[in-house]
């Protein structure tokens, strides 16, 4: 540890720590308190040639659970650039409470030869009784957090299951009562819940509920945190009243770990007219569920475009006599209220006919056949190339993980099982870095798979291309979609205008030649360092 006796200052850091943000913006507060406590424990070895470093480093409102602390951070960036030579805090526990983390940093200060002082608990960290001590009182600092946050979380629970609000932001309807600790009504605001719920019960649709607030100009909830600080106030979303609907807090209600007890707060939504919602939301799969299989039916999907340039996206309706229809819509409509866009919908039926009819002519002409036929082989070889590249890449990692790993092992095995928790904790990251190469070979392996899956499935369309008429009915739904992206590259539509233009792909321009990107295995390395990103 370094010192003051060779005629150097013993730049001096004091840390200091709070876990809550209360009181914090009082003129003294404790870390005011605690930086004093550490100046005049330096000013009293100002003989030994200790001095105080003006930056402060304070962290208010940060557990000392953890790493993640602003100053804890800045004060380690200073050790590092050899800023700093002793690390002063008020009690052992405000520069950690976890165990682990203190034996990391502890281990950073050796290497630097950073001295640690604590001005209330005297040890000596060049002493093994003083290393003994220091690991003592860290412990108990660990078990006091761990022992807090028990007791904080059954709190919560009971207060919970007592039906009281125990904290977070206020929600449409509500207000906070900071004195009583409850959630009281907003009547004005409550009437706007209300009055969404009975739209959605009408309407059945979260999106044209959205549109319908929009309209009237309703906003987010916007509401002053304890600091003064005004937050929300924004437009609505869909997400926005998604939450509305699915929270139970309207019923009067309070949500712990799946179990439902009455609150204190006064309901603003009957239950059954819950229950009913919950029940519609839940028939139609709303943002629940696995993800919507991608509909081969709809041939244009990834190739229409709206006249506001964005791209269109299949759906399906039903009319009051039961019969289904197909359609594309603006994609740009359904992100929400915020769009221009008012471009109608189009039928499916009667613009794929158009494209199917377009697709017919094109492929009439021989030498276009060849072509499409010539990219899809040279497109196939571009992309299995650029993927065997990467799976290259991979697993020349994997070979090295796998050698490191070993080494390790062997390390392990040799010392008797006194290797000690660093090999162990090197050892666990290089395993778990190994798996996640694997995991990316196994994941390209499968893209390799699909990509001559696919190319296989086109080519037999291509293949039968010469009687197009004859054979377009007997395509799998596969099949299609492949054929028009081979030929059509994008289709603009205007409906209001009456127009409809059909971009096909380029097929004059000469393909460049593919490289050779494996002319050794050694200078793969290279290519190593771009594809890290």
């Amino acid at each position: 540890m370094k010192n003051g006796s060779d005629n150097k200052p013993l730049r001096c850091a004091i840390y200091t720590r709070k876990s809550t943000s209360e009181n914090l913006d009082m003129d003294f507060n404790t870390l005011d308190a605690q930086r004093d406590a550490g100046e005049i424990f330096v000013k009293a070895q100002l003989h030994q040639g200790w001095e105080v470093l003006p930056t402060r480093y304070d962290d208010g409102g940060f557990t000392g659970g953890n790493m993640d602390r602003p100053a804890l951070q800045r004060l380690l960036k200073d050790i590092d650039d050899g800023q700093v030579d002793c690390v002063v805090v008020y009690k052992v526990d405000r520069l950690s409470r976890s165990l682990l983390d203190f034996a990391r940093m502890m281990e950073v200060f050796e290497q630097k030869g950073i001295s640690f002082v604590s001005t209330t608990q005297q040890f000596n960290t060049a002493t093994p009784i003083g290393r003994l001590t220091l690991h003592l009182l860290l412990s108990f600092a660990q078990f006091e957090r761990e022992m807090i946050s028990e007791r904080t979380r059954d709190k919560m629970a009971a207060a919970r299951r007592r039906g009281k609000w125990v904290g977070g932001p206020p929600v449409l309807g509500y207000r906070i009562d900071r004195v009583l600790r409850k959630l009281e009504v907003i009547p004005e605001e409550a009437e706007q819940v209300k009055a969404i719920f009975e739209m959605y019960l009408r309407m059945r649709s979260v999106r044209a509920v959205t549109e319908q607030v929009d309209a009237f100009g309703w906003r987010k909830k916007k509401y002053e945190t304890k600091t003064g600080k005004t937050s929300g106030g924004g437009r609505v979303d869909r997400n926005t009243i998604h939450r509305i609907l699915r929270n139970r807090t309207y019923t009067g209600c309070v949500v712990y770990k799946g179990e439902i007890h009455e609150g204190e707060h006064d309901a603003i939504i009957d239950v059954e007219t819950f229950e009913k919602v919950q029940s519609i939301i839940d028939s139609k799969r709303n943002g629940q569920g696995p993800r919507r299989q991608r509909n081969f039916e709809n041939i244009l999907q990834g190739v229409l475009y709206c006249a506001c340039n964005e791209k269109m996206t299949s759906a399906t309706g039903q009319s009051r006599s039961g019969t289904v229809y197909r359609y594309y819509r603006c994609y740009g409509q359904m992100k929400g209220p915020a769009t221009d866009c008012e471009h109608p919908r189009v039928p499916a039926g009667e613009v794929e006919q158009v494209i199917i009819d377009k697709i017919r002519e094109v492929c009439a002409d021989p030498t276009v056949r060849g072509e499409v036929a010539k990219r899809l082989q040279w497109g196939k070889e571009q992309s299995g190339r650029a993927i065997a590249l990467e799976r290259d890449v991979i697993q020349k990692k994997i070979d090295e993980l796998s050698k490191e790993a070993q080494s390790l092992l062997t390390f392990v095995r040799e010392s008797g099982g006194k290797a000690g928790s660093t090999v162990s904790d090197q050892l666990a990251k290089v395993e778990l870095a190994l798996d996640e190469q694997r995991l990316k070979a196994n994941e390209l392996d499968d893209r390799l798979r699909g990509l001559s899956a696919a190319v296989g499935r086109v080519q037999s369309a291509l293949d039968l291309l010469s009687n197009f008429c004859e054979v377009w009915d007997v395509l799998v739904p596969e099949e299609r979609c492949d054929l028009v992206k081979l030929l059509i590259e994008r289709v603009d539509v205007n409906v209001p205008e009456g127009e409809l233009h059909i971009t096909l792909h380029d097929l004059t321009d000469e393909l460049p030649p593919l490289p050779d990107i494996f002319p050794e295995r050694a200078e793969v390395a290279p290519v190593e360092e771009a594809a890290a990103p």
